[in-house]
């Protein structure tokens, strides 16, 4: 069997499993091997899997634990999702997006930093400016975190301003 045929099958056996994280686990292997169309694919199933996990999780009024594979999968599913509508300047899909998020986590450092771009997006920010004036990339990068969750000192000027709105 070709390395691209048992790709799609372990891709295949993934998607019928509803297992968002090994899906995950073969990304790498996707991008090396499949075409455009069927990478855009791969990515629009492990969205649909988050999405029904989400109906669930909500359905079931429980929130999703950082520590289990599929819930962390999933969470980091739905983040890229949401950061994909930022990045095209959908700012108020973004924005619900991660009021969602900020609540549906039992991890507070990945609900706070949800809470951030939340009010970030529904403050019309753009993710250029976000990047530039809130996040800390740098260190983001060194927490090893999936999402932004490192932020500069203007990250509290930020929330300062939106709880004073909110009185």
């Amino acid at each position: 069997m070709s390395d691209k045929k048992a790709l799609k099958q372990k891709i295949l056996e993934a998607q019928k499993n509803a297992d968002i994280a090994s899906l995950y686990v073969l990304e790498q292997r996707a991008h090396d091997t499949l075409d455009e169309e069927t990478l855009h694919g791969f990515y629009a199933n492990i969205l649909d899997l988050a999405l029904e996990r989400l109906t669930d999780t909500l359905e079931a009024h429980r929130v999703m634990d950082m520590n289990e594979v599929q819930d962390f999968a999933t969470l980091r599913a739905l983040y890229e999702y949401a950061i994909e509508h930022y990045s095209a300047g959908a700012t108020k899909d973004a924005s619900a997006l991660f009021e969602v998020l900020s609540g549906l986590s039992n991890d507070e450092k990945f609900s706070k930093a949800m809470k951030l771009h939340w009010i970030a997006s529904a403050e019309n920010l753009t993710l250029d400016d976000f990047i530039e004036q809130i996040a800390d990339i740098e260190a983001t990068n060194d927490s090893g975190t999936f999402y932004i969750s490192v932020f500069s000192k203007e990250a509290q000027k930020l929330l300062n301003n939106s709880q004073k709105g909110g009185e």
